[in-house]
């Protein structure tokens, strides 16, 4: 308990007794505030006027509980946020069918396991989408006359099919799956969404031979250039004998599968997120 004056006397303090009753003595005459504080209850104030003479008594007081506010902040595991993330990567689809697994519009994600990082693959190459999209670039091929070896018809345009899905199957399981859970590197293009255009230009075309490590530090992206120089060593396995030329062929396909990576980068930048639905609610997507 404490006693206040308004002339400025100094305050006055005791203690209740087990019951609550208190009494202040030698208190001069006149106004004085009471402050009533206890534990968890809410602080009471009683007000009053002290006469000559006149012993005081407080009326009745009945303390009440005091409120008290407790915010809780709930933080998921590390391991959840990553299975979150996953399965929001996987309902990526642009206009709603085509694949768009191999982004993150999440600029600190958790890093992917190998075993993610071998379903992305499983789930990107097996795709309807993938299918349609091999059996065109084949279609041009053929037209063009690519590969001559292949021949024309039914047959050569099987032919250039199955290289080229095998092209897109080795350089996925090679660079996007395989190297990065041994290197530890994220096959994943991480959307920047912000800056100037030409700075987003220059972070799209590089993000074709650099990458985010586990460690969420930015590396050479050795997983995607040695990807592409296994997949180009491979093509030699199957592609036409006069087709061939060893080293050269298997630079060619290295070269292209970089200029591909570096162009499907800025597309994703500036275009694709804008047709993607389902994308973290919290990003902004800007053109």
């Amino acid at each position: 308990m404490s006693l206040t004056r308004e002339d400025q006397s100094p305050v006055q303090e005791v203690l209740s007794g087990g019951e609550g009753q208190f009494s202040f003595a030698n208190v001069a005459p006149g106004p004085f505030h009471l402050t009533i504080t206890v534990g968890d209850f809410a602080t009471q104030a009683v007000s009053g006027i002290l006469h000559a003479g006149e012993t005081y008594t407080v009326p009745r007081i009945v303390l009440a509980v005091s409120t008290v506010i407790t915010q809780v902040q709930v933080t998921p595991s590390r391991a959840d946020m990553a299975k979150y993330q996953f399965q929001d990567e996987k309902k990526q689809l642009v206009l709603g069918f085509i694949p768009n697994f191999y982004v993150t519009y999440v600029h600190n994600a958790v890093p992917l396991t190998a075993k993610r990082k071998f379903e992305l693959a499983w789930r990107s190459t097996l795709d309807p989408v993938t299918f349609g999209l091999t059996g065109a670039i084949a279609g041009v091929q053929q037209a063009r006359n690519d590969f001559s070896g292949y021949g024309q018809g039914a047959q050569g345009y099987a032919k250039r099919y199955g290289a080229s899905y095998a092209d897109l199957v080795t350089g996925t399981f090679i660079g996007d799956a395989l190297l990065p859970s041994l290197l530890k590197q994220d096959p994943r293009y991480f959307y920047k969404g912000s800056g100037s255009r030409r700075s987003r230009f220059l972070y799209a075309i590089a993000n074709s031979v650099i990458c985010k490590g586990d460690n969420g530090h930015w590396q050479a992206n050795y997983s995607n250039i040695l990807g592409k120089l296994a997949a180009g060593g491979i093509s030699n396995l199957y592609y036409p004998a006069q087709n061939r030329n060893g080293v050269g062929l298997t630079f060619e396909n290295t070269l292209i599968g970089l200029g591909e990576t570096a162009a499907f980068n800025v597309i994703e930048e500036f275009f694709i997120a804008r047709l993607t639905p389902n994308l973290p609610e919290h990003q902004s997507i800007k053109p």
